[in-house]
């Protein structure tokens, strides 16, 4: 495999994770735009374990992500005080904070960036994307989805079956947060760089999009959609500065005559009704 292909494979796993760090609090209603923040400390905290304290990369990793998740249910209570486009606009805020204080901390580089002592090679960040995608999967099969689902389409209803609508909320906040934060730290470790500028509004919204084309009522359209924007735009490198014209007027026609995303839950439903028979029929 080249090195461009490889490349390729670790941007998807990278934009897999992230696209699943935004999945679970959308399951569960919530539009996080401040999803690069949560990667960004990801980032940085790795970056600094490693770097400053001598921690293993995978350790390092792994503690980035509990440093975003351990941010995210701090700030979950008085975030989800708000709904609907408030929501958005205050995770918006949130991540465009967390982004000024790294670009003006100079104890990781501030605005020249911060460069990461260790590397960690290709296939650890697809397992670890393989093992996120695994795990997202595994929960999809539990009841917490049919939580977030009424959490997500009527949570007064929710509320008076006896749910805890609340800590339903947080937790999708949180494990979202977790997984984008060990996404952070994965990129920081196989890049070897790191710069405030990259965890922007345009990283958040391109993750939501992922999402959103992919669908969110099957647990494989974050992946889905993932693969999309990351091969897409390759295929139609040929087409040279017209690239990115053209592939923005495919998601607006997509998005146009299809809202509800690529994959649906009708069309996994049919898929496993066809499988279930063809099974039958072999037998």
């Amino acid at each position: 495999m080249s090195g461009y292909q490889t490349g390729l494979i670790v941007l998807l796993a990278l934009n897999t994770i992230a696209a699943y760090g935004v999945y679970l609090p959308m399951a569960a209603g919530q539009l996080n735009l401040g999803i690069a923040g949560f990667m960004a400390i990801g980032a940085y905290a790795a970056a600094y374990l490693t770097n400053e304290c001598g921690w293993p990369a995978l350790a390092a990793v792994g503690a980035g992500g509990g440093a975003a998740a351990i941010l995210a249910f701090a700030v979950a209570a008085p975030i989800l005080r708000t709904q609907g486009i408030y929501l958005s606009l205050a995770t918006f805020a949130l991540g465009q904070v967390i982004s000024a204080i790294f670009l003006n901390l100079e104890v990781v580089g501030g605005a020249a960036g911060y460069p990461v002592s260790m590397h960690i090679g290709a296939y650890l960040v697809v397992a670890a994307a393989a093992a996120i995608v695994l795990l997202v999967c595994l929960v999809s099969t539990t009841r917490v989805t049919i939580y977030f689902a009424a959490v997500k389409n009527d949570p007064l209803v929710a509320d008076l079956l006896g749910l805890n609508v609340k800590a339903l909320g947080i937790s999708a906040l949180t494990a979202g947060a977790g997984i984008a934060g060990v996404g952070g730290g994965l990129y920081a470790h196989y890049f070897n760089y790191i710069e405030a500028q990259y965890f922007g509004v345009m990283l958040s919204t391109y993750t939501v999009l992922y999402v959103l084309l992919g669908g969110t009522q099957s647990v494989f359209g974050p992946l889905i959609g993932a693969a999309i924007f990351t091969f897409l735009p390759e295929a139609l490198r040929s087409s040279s500065q017209w690239r990115y014209a053209i592939f923005a007027l495919f998601i607006i026609i997509f998005m146009a005559l299809r809202p509800q995303g690529l994959i649906t839950r009708g069309l996994s439903r049919r898929r496993v009704q066809a499988e279930a028979q063809g099974g039958t029929t072999a037998s």
